[in-house]
C-alpha cells in the first residue's frame, strides 16, 4: 500500500478553501493533534447542561454535509459523527455500502468524485486501508478515516481526551494493551510519539502489531515495545487497554483458535491490581464480557468506557473542525 498521508488541498469550487484529510495519526503533525484533543474538551466543557440536539454557539460547521459511508456497521461511530455535525450546525447522510454503487462495483475514486459534488466531507468505515486511500486521493473534499482494517484513529482520539481527563496529562504515562494487536493497538502505537507516552502491547505473536507500524513509531521516537507476557507489560501502567478478540463473520473454527491465544490476555482483577492504584480500564465497545475482561472490571469503579464512548462525540467534533481548516 502506498503510504497514507494527510492530505492538504483546495477544493473545485467557486468557493474554494483549504481542507485537510483525516486518515493515519502518524501523518499528522503533534501540534495539530494536541489541539484536536484540547478542542474536543473544550467543547464538551461548553455544552455543560445542553440538549444533546441543541447546537453549539458557534454552529462552527453550520450548512456543510457530511456522508458518512459505510462497509462495516457501527453504534459509536454513526451516532457520533451524526450527533456531532447536527451540533455543529451541519447534517449527515447514512450511505451503507448497499446504497452505493461502491457496493456493485464502482471504484472509490468514482464515488469520491461523485460524493465531492453533492457533500462537503464523507466519513469512511471500510475494511482495505487501500479503499480508504484511493477515496482520498480523488476527492476534492475532506476524507476521514471512520475505521479500516489497519487502524481506527477517530477513536484513539477520543480515548487520549478520556485519558487526560482523568490524570490531566497524557505525557508520561504508561498505556499496556493486552490482547489482540489489532486496528486499535496500531493507532495508539502511531500516536505514542506524537503524545509522550510510552505504549507496551502485550499480544500472542501470531496476532502482534505489524512491524511497519511498530518500527515507523520508534523511528519517530515514541517509546513503543510489543511482549507476549501480559504481566510484565501491564506492572505499574497507568492504563490498561483491551478490544474483543472476534470479529462478527469469523468461523467457528477461528473463534475457538483465537480463545486458545487470547485466553491468557484476559484482563480480570488479578492484572488489574498489577497496575498502579490510580490505573484506569479502556475499552472501546462493543464488548464480550467474561472473554477479553471480566464484568468486575468492566463494570468496577476503575472502568471508563462509558466516558470514553461518549468522548467519541467530543472527539469527531474536533476532528472535523480540523479537517475544515477550522482548528
Amino acid at each position: 500500500m502506498t503510504a497514507t498521508r494527510m492530505k492538504i488541498a483546495a477544493s473545485d469550487g467557486a468557493t474554494s478553501a483549504p481542507f485537510r484529510h483525516f486518515l493515519e495519526l502518524d501523518q499528522v503533525p503533534a501540534k495539530d493533534l494536541r489541539a484536536i484533543v484540547a478542542e474536543a474538551r473544550r467543547r464538551k466543557s461548553a455544552r455543560a447542561g445542553l440538549p444533546k440536539g441543541a447546537p453549539d454557539p458557534d454552529e462552527g460547521l453550520a450548512g456543510r454535509v457530511l456522508a458518512m459511508v459505510f462497509e462495516k456497521p457501527s453504534t459509536r461511530t454513526r451516532v457520533s459523527f451524526e450527533m456531532g455535525m447536527r451540533q455543529l450546525g451541519g447534517s449527515a447522510l447514512v450511505l451503507n455500502s448497499g446504497d452505493l454503487q461502491l457496493g456493485r462495483g464502482e471504484t472509490p475514486a468514482d464515488t469520491a468524485r461523485v460524493l465531492s459534488g453533492y457533500v462537503d466531507g464523507v466519513m469512511l468505515r471500510t475494511f482495505s486501508p487501500e479503499t480508504l486511500q484511493e477515496m482520498a486521493d480523488h476527492a476534492s473534499i475532506p476524507v476521514v478515516n471512520g475505521l479500516t482494517d489497519r487502524s481506527h484513529p477517530c477513536q484513539i482520539m477520543a480515548d487520549l481526551v478520556t485519558i487526560e481527563e482523568r490524570f490531566g496529562r497524557i505525557e508520561g504515562l504508561k498505556i499496556a494493551w493486552t490482547g489482540d494487536g489489532n486496528n486499535v493497538a496500531a493507532t495508539f502505537v502511531q500516536a505514542a510519539a506524537a503524545f509522550g507516552y510510552e505504549m507496551v502491547v502485550a499480544t500472542p505473536e501470531e496476532l502482534a502489531p505489524k512491524p511497519d507500524i511498530v518500527e515507523a513509531a520508534q523511528r519517530a521516537g515514541g517509546r513503543v515495545s510489543v511482549t507476549t507476557d501480559v504481566n510484565a507489560a501491564v506492572a505499574d501502567a497507568d492504563v490498561v487497554v483491551t478490544d474483543t478478540w472476534l470479529s462478527m463473520n469469523d468461523p467457528d473454527e477461528v473463534r475457538q483458535a483465537r480463545h486458545r491465544l487470547l485466553g491468557p490476555y484476559q484482563v480480570d482483577e488479578a492484572l488489574m491490581a498489577q497496575a498502579k492504584s490510580t490505573a484506569i480500564f479502556m475499552h472501546c465497545l462493543p464488548a464480550h464480557r467474561g472473554e477479553e475482561a471480566t464484568a468486575a472490571v468492566m463494570d468496577g469503579p476503575q472502568s471508563v468506557i462509558f466516558e470514553e464512548a461518549e468522548n467519541r462525540l467530543h472527539a469527531q467534533k474536533a476532528i472535523l473542525l480540523w479537517c475544515f481548516g477550522q482548528l
